[in-house]
């Protein structure tokens, strides 16, 4: 009747501080836990609290009765190296006294510790180690949290739940691959588990979104322009006959088009400009750079043919021997060659993007370079070859000929 007794009085006290627990009282459902564990240490039962049922989003703000809350720190010493500084909501501005924040921090702690001495006494069910698990992960401990759920799997291979809350400190960490796998094997064990099923369906779209972030950002890191102009380069070897001319024109148009893609994967924009690759032994450095801008250049027809006229004279009087324009497509006022029809009919859709247009005294070529945003980032896509007569952004800037 006396163990009958004793066995009645700690589950009244489970029961009393899981009702502490529901309502958000979480120091005084501790409190009542850590009575019931010590009237009975090895009553498994016991450690089977709602602890582990803590929701992911945190912790609410507690009351504190410190008559009815009182923490041993002769039992329960806090080893800062293994606690470390831990980082809470700023609950003093929401209107918590110190006292009370400070009440509060050292309930959290004490309740960690409760959980670790329960389990040194007795954890062989493994659900001590899930709980204790469960306080680390609200305290952002996720390597510790792991360790404590990598212990319970140890202790009860066969308990879901030691599965799940590995799971949930994977998925906290952005494990998803990881993570997914705890939880798949959480369902072999309880295959009935809407929670695990819901956690499985969302990994699974977690790591579909992760696999393919990963290929956005390897795309926008390895820009790789010269293996879509390998039909140019062949050309460029024929008309240009000694290898180092056409070799310095082909690296010119590489280096010029990578740059503009990796401003526009940077910034959104690429600034409108045409890129002249000078003579180096004729032209006067001095008096002409490399680069004209020429974003006012597509405001009107008017201005569009000024711009002609004075790249025309540019080029001839730098002794420039090529030439690559650059121009974002949103800038375009003047031509809106993307709104043809016939043979100038545009067969790239609404996309953003720009033009790259590249000549040679006796070579014409125009790239767009469509833009889209995937995952959060700007990509762009594959250059697509137009037809410069149908297409060109602005007339011929270097005079026909022989370089």
């Amino acid at each position: 009747m006396a163990a009958q007794s004793a066995s009645e009085g700690e589950v009244s006290l489970k029961d009393e501080g899981n009702k502490f627990f529901k309502s958000g009282n979480y120091l005084k459902a501790a409190a009542l836990y850590t009575q019931a564990i010590k009237k009975d240490p090895s009553n498994p039962t016991l450690y089977r609290s709602v602890l582990s049922e803590i929701p992911l989003s945190g912790l609410n703000p507690c009351r504190v009765d410190s008559a009815e809350f009182r923490v041993d720190w002769a039992e329960f010493r806090v080893d800062s190296a293994e606690f470390g500084a831990t980082s809470l909501p700023d609950l003093e501005s929401a209107g918590f006294s110190p006292l009370l924040l400070g009440l509060l921090i050292l309930g959290v702690l004490g309740m960690v510790c409760t959980l670790y001495h329960a389990m040194k006494s007795f954890d062989g069910g493994g659900t001590v180690g899930s709980n204790r698990a469960a306080a680390f992960l609200h305290l952002v401990k996720l390597s510790k949290a792991l360790a404590d759920a990598e212990t319970t799997i140890t202790l009860n291979p066969q308990w879901e739940k030691g599965y799940f809350r590995k799971g949930c400190i994977l998925e906290a960490m952005e494990q998803y691959d990881d993570a997914l796998a705890a939880f798949q094997i959480a369902l072999q064990y309880n295959p009935q588990s809407t929670e695990v099923s819901k956690k499985i369906k969302k990994l699974s779209q977690l790591a579909r979104d992760k696999k393919r972030a990963q290929e956005v950002d390897n795309m926008r890191s390895n820009v790789n322009i010269e293996k879509h102009l390998e039909t140019l380069k062949s050309e460029l070897s024929e008309k240009q006959g000694a290898e180092e001319c056409w070799k310095d024109i082909f690296s010119f148009l590489v280096d010029t088009m990578e740059t503009a893609i990796k401003s526009w994967h940077e910034t959104g924009k690429v600034d409108a400009r045409v890129y002249f690759l000078l003579d180096k032994e004729k032209t006067d450095t001095d008096k002409y750079a490399p680069i004209v801008n020429i974003d006012k250049a597509f405001e009107s027809p008017h201005t569009h043919s000024s711009c002609f006229s004075f790249l025309r004279q540019y080029a001839e009087d730098s002794f420039s021997t090529v030439a690559c324009l650059v121009v974002p497509k949103c800038i375009i006022s003047y031509p809106q060659v993307w709104k043809g029809q016939g043979s100038r009919k545009w067969k790239h859709g609404q996309s953003d993007g720009f033009f790259v247009q590249f000549e040679l005294p006796i070579l014409r070529r125009l790239w767009f370079i469509p833009s889209s945003t995937e995952k959060g980032r700007t990509l762009c896509r594959d250059p697509e070859v137009l037809d410069v007569s149908a297409h060109e952004v602005l007339p011929q800037a270097l005079k026909s000929g022989k370089v």
